[in-house]
């Protein structure tokens, strides 16, 4: 899976390729335009002096934050008696606001906050989140009375829920500013106009990308352990104290630090161009673009110059010019902004606009991904999660580790070994394209959903028809299917989101016009908030419209047919598989010819 780097290098890992956005972009900015090297900027660079702290505190931020979200839908249900359809629902809702978030986080972080402060504040937010989620399960007061089997549970007052609801607030502004910034803070840190620093970004990269699954792994396992069964209050605590360490390394490193000032954000020249387009709506299109159309010399060394393309006409009207007086003298720039734009701006709107009906395709795919993180843990209570008899039971929530470990182990067997044989049947340098990638994805992660159905039917047979081992604190029977039977449809979904995920970013990132790729990052976390939303809302519908009779996702998921909610997603998965074909077959990349 290599690609050619925007200053003539290629990258050796996928994980690179994942979070480089900033630095492909530095040195196009060194490289690029008529080979003129710019002067070198009066900033004092520390580099890997710095890393300790920058990378100390992504790893304690993940180990706290990672585990505590993996295992929220147990919390909910377990500790605070929620329904499992009404967990699942509200987990949803807070992972796709947490996804949301980085939009908001990266505009204001770009336009006046800069890094370091969005960063400060975040951790700051994320802290505090914790600490008041740790006191839900610490204080008596603030959750409901602990119940047993077959006990009727008390429900959690609107007190209790209250300050659970800041919590998650909290966590929200977290994510808002962490996700978006901490990668490019790091990369900051290094002098992109000098081969050391270059060389010292890529090794930042990988590091990151290792801590990072690290991190990721041992949330799933011990953290997780721990809350599941040792005690609530301190597998909150543990992840609480990770989360204070954290912000204390980041506070250290502070004077080491390089702290670029707020460039402003490119939104605005997206929405002069919808503007002007607005105000011309009513002038005749242009009959030669080349003599009718404002375009000024190009004179960016970062940002590749854009040909005029003859699709989406309607926006080409931004650029006529109505009158003299709407150029400055010279005829270089527009009066004013909002009334005039150049080919160049269209172009890239263009190119946004164009990226819509393949990025649309991300948000039904990942209905199938965020499954495992609320019914396949459900699934999973109501197993033998038991290994070697009775002895080590499996923690519900770590059944998302073997979709972690999928993706991990993938993607070097795929970079390594698949992609020089593919090169020679495809004649790609990548083997295959990202479109490619991205419609695999999308199919294996039908198949996943496929399987999840049949293992499902098979759990609650088992269930219903065998004798059953043991009881859920909900009251749920828990069926004498070994667990284990549900980590091949785990390694399909991760492995769909090594194939997909990764090529969704990469698209993003080579498709976007280069001062605009921090939107690259934005699209894919919409991608996931609007799946975790539409996910959200099929529950809500299924759940209503079931509800009366043989409810699909009933609490006691052996009394329900959530197989059958499997098999509708499978169905959403076949029409996403026909309408992203289309949408590819459609697309015209940046930079081809009419």
């Amino acid at each position: 899976m290599r690609v050619g780097g925007g200053g003539g290098r290629e990258e050796d890992e996928v994980g690179q390729k994942l979070k480089s956005m900033d630095v492909e972009k530095l040195e196009n900015g060194v490289n690029g335009g008529a080979g003129d090297t710019p002067p070198r900027p009066a900033v004092k660079y520390h580099g890997w002096r710095a890393m300790p702290f920058i990378i100390g505190n992504e790893t304690f931020e993940k180990l706290g934050t990672l585990g505590t979200s993996a295992n929220l839908l147990v919390y909910l249900t377990q500790v605070f008696h929620m329904r499992s359809v009404d967990a699942a629902t509200l987990l949803n809702g807070l992972n796709g606001t947490t996804s949301l978030a980085p939009i908001i986080g990266a505009f204001l972080s770009d336009a006046y906050l800069g890094r370091y402060l969005a960063l400060a504040i975040a951790s700051i937010a994320s802290l505090i989140g914790m600490f008041f989620l740790t006191m839900t399960a610490g204080a008596d007061s603030l959750h409901p009375r602990e119940c047993g089997v077959g006990e009727t549970c008390e429900k959690a007052t609107s007190g209790q829920f209250a300050v659970l609801f800041i919590s998650f607030a909290f966590l929200v502004i977290g994510s808002a500013g962490i996700r978006p910034c901490s990668m490019p803070f790091g990369a900051d840190q290094f002098d992109p106009h000098t081969e050391s620093g270059k060389r010292g970004i890529n090794s930042f990269f990988n590091w990151y990308y290792f801590t990072f699954t690290a991190a990721m792994l041992v949330s799933a396992t011990v953290i997780i352990y721990v809350q599941s069964n040792v005690s609530w209050a301190i597998g909150l605590g543990i992840p609480t104290a990770l989360m204070f360490l954290a912000c204390v390394l980041f506070f250290m490193g502070t004077r080491l630090y390089v702290r670029l000032t707020p460039e402003g954000s490119p939104f605005t020249s997206i929405v002069q161009v919808f503007a002007a387009a607005a105000r011309k709506r009513s002038l005749k299109q242009p009959k030669d673009p080349k003599q009718d159309l404002f375009d000024p010399p190009h004179t960016s060394a970062i940002v590749t110059k854009l040909a005029h393309t003859d699709q989406f006409r309607c926006l080409d009207k931004a650029a006529i010019v109505a009158g003299e007086d709407e150029v400055r003298p010279g005829g270089a720039a527009p009066t004013n902004p909002w009334r005039l734009c150049s080919v160049q701006q269209v172009e890239e709107v263009k190119c946004l606009i164009r990226i819509v009906p393949v990025w649309s395709t991300g948000i039904i795919y990942y209905v199938a991904v965020v499954q495992q993180s609320t019914y396949v843990v459900l699934s999973a209570l109501q197993s033998d999660r038991h290994l070697g008899g009775k002895g080590f039971q499996i923690p519900a929530a770590s059944f998302t580790v073997f979709a972690m470990l999928a993706q991990t182990l993938w993607i070097p067997i795929y970079d390594r070994l698949l992609v020089p044989r593919l090169r020679k049947v495809t004649g790609k340098d990548e083997g295959l394209t990202l479109l490619q990638r991205q419609g695999i994805g999308i199919a294996l992660s039908t198949v996943a959903m496929v399987m999840s159905a049949i293992v499902e039917d098979r759990r609650r047979h088992i269930a219903l028809t065998q004798p059953t081992v043991g009881m859920t604190t909900a009251g749920g029977a828990i069926s004498a299917m070994n667990s284990l039977w549900m980590v091949p449809q785990l390694l399909v979904l991760g492995l769909s989101e090594a194939f997909n995920l990764i090529s969704q970013i990469e698209f993003y990132y080579k498709e976007i016009p280069e001062h605009m790729r921090s939107v690259a990052g934005a699209l894919a976390f919409c991608n996931l908030a609007l799946g975790n939303y539409l996910s959200g809302f099929l529950v809500t519908i299924v759940n209503r419209t079931t509800g009366a009779g043989s409810n699909w996702l009933a609490q006691d998921l052996n009394k329900g047919r959530l197989d059958l909610f499997y098999w509708m997603i499978a169905g959403i998965g076949i029409f996403n598989i026909i309408y992203f074909m289309i949408c590819a077959r459609w697309y015209r990349f940046k930079g081809q010819a009419n």
